[in-house]
């Protein structure tokens, strides 16, 4: 989990640099790639809950799935537009959710070109502007996190969110906040609220 969230970050670094010497089209398909990577780490998590060998199986194929992996990049959109609470963000994670596949396309669109249709190119200088990079850069500076994940803290993990995994929603959202509140006692969490209770009851 730390190796990839150093090397999302890493890859999120490096669109922010294409876009500001105006590379558009390049900028936006590796802030994606910043974006699947950040995915990673979710997918670890997942991992490590993991029951029995279809469990494990399954979420080593999510981890080398592109649209499995960046399911979440449309979060700050969210935010922005009045989503708060846990809640509120299901429909992200739906199976039906076609948001995964856009953005496999637009990293694709901005790295070559294709025939789409009858005689229609896509070049990528003509598909990719700088709004469309600036938003996905800016979304890749918001997942990408290099932080490091301790044995402890992934040990805790296991330990509150492992019982009722893939279970009772209010199951989980407990043991999210309860495994948030261990963290804090470990000293791997800052001290004061809990802020996942906070985000799961009332939200940002």
């Amino acid at each position: 989990m730390t190796i990839a969230g150093r090397n999302a970050r890493r890859l999120a670094d490096d669109a922010a640099t294409l876009l500001a010497a105006g590379r558009f089209p390049t900028a936006a398909s590796l802030a994606a790639l910043a974006i699947e990577e950040a995915g990673k780490v979710s997918i670890l998590r997942a991992l490590a809950l993991a029951r029995n060998d279809a469990e494990i199986k399954d979420e080593w194929k999510a981890y080398r799935s592109h649209t499995r992996k960046n399911t979440t990049w449309l979060l700050p959109a969210l935010a922005a537009s009045g989503v708060r609470k846990l809640d509120d963000l299901r429909p992200l994670f739906g199976q039906d959710s076609d948001h995964p596949f856009l953005l496999d396309q637009l990293k694709q669109l901005g790295f070559y070109t294709d025939c789409l249709g009858t005689g229609h190119w896509a070049i990528p200088t003509e598909v990719i502007d700088e709004d469309l990079a600036r938003m996905l850069v800016n979304v890749a500076d918001v997942l990408a996190k290099d932080k490091d994940v301790s044995e402890k803290e992934i040990e805790l993990w296991i330990e509150h969110v492992g019982p009722v995994w893939k279970k009772d929603s209010a199951w989980m959202k407990t043991a999210l906040a309860n495994w948030y509140a261990a963290m804090q006692a470990a000293g791997l969490a800052p001290e004061g609220e809990n802020k996942m209770e906070k985000f799961i009851r009332h939200g940002i």
